[in-house]
């Protein structure tokens, strides 16, 4: 592990040492946050007695589907927009502005199309997460080094040649951000649209259990959004640090 790694995981380490010392002593009631140690036996026991499996896999379909939605469709719309000029004047300004529009607000409109259930929540989550895709696609199309351009024009490559060998290495990186990018909003979409649109998932099982005053099992399943978030980053992270390494070697 890295210097950086270290620090990392220590500064994780005195926090939640910090944490678990305020809730111990008393300093934060249990009636707003129960100890991380609590937390984790909480969800312990919540995977070994299987009870939330099916919400768990649930979400984890939605979040697959959004993001495999997002990056596909992200990076398509992403290419077309980059070989129309005028569309993409017209719909630059769009894209920077996008995340100011909070987006949740149209969820009753997919109700109404999609109806209470997966589909609504992979829409929302969709729509949350495939600017960020088309934005990277953008960003990487455009520093492809000219000079690749140039050497695809002298060995008279085909445009899918030239994109496979060419183009799509060279914006790899760019690419990949968006993919990560498009993989945590999609996430965050679908936990944060099952608390309104949908009768299973994780998300609404927290706000069940924040409803019915049930905190170990509303921690415990906080505490596994946030594992299988950092889990996800860093399985992302470490992906790309290994292609950046790849790359700068060829």
């Amino acid at each position: 592990m890295s210097r950086e790694g270290w620090l990392r995981l220590l500064v994780m380490i005195v926090f939640v040492a910090t944490l678990e010392a305020l809730c111990r002593f008393g300093i934060i009631p249990h009636a707003v946050l129960i100890p991380p140690s609590a937390m984790a036996a909480s969800l312990w026991q919540i995977l070994r007695s299987g009870e939330h499996d099916g919400d768990i896999l649930f979400t984890l379909r939605n979040v697959v589907a959004s993001a495999v939605i997002s990056i596909a469709l992200g990076f398509c719309l992403g290419m077309l927009i980059h070989t129309l000029p005028r569309v993409r004047r017209a719909v630059e300004p769009l894209l920077a502005s996008y995340y100011a529009v909070p987006t949740f607000m149209f969820y009753p409109v997919f109700i109404i199309v999609f109806g209470v259930g997966g589909a609504a929540i992979i829409a929302i989550a969709v729509l949350l997460a495939i600017v960020a895709m088309i934005t990277a696609t953008l960003n990487g199309l455009d520093r492809i080094p000219s000079v690749l351009r140039k050497t695809a024009r002298v060995f008279r490559m085909s445009l899918p040649a030239r994109a496979l060998l060419l183009d799509l290495p060279a914006a790899a990186p760019y690419l990949f951000t968006g993919v990560k990018l498009s993989v945590a909003y999609a996430f965050i979409g679908v936990i944060a649209s099952e608390f309104i649109l949908s009768g299973a998932g994780v998300g609404y099982s927290i706000a069940y259990a924040y409803n019915n005053f049930n905190n170990r099992t509303m921690y415990g399943l906080m505490l596994l959004v946030i594992l299988a978030a950092v889990v996800i980053n860093g399985a992302l992270d470490m992906f790309d640090r290994r292609l950046q390494a790849r790359l700068r070697r060829t």
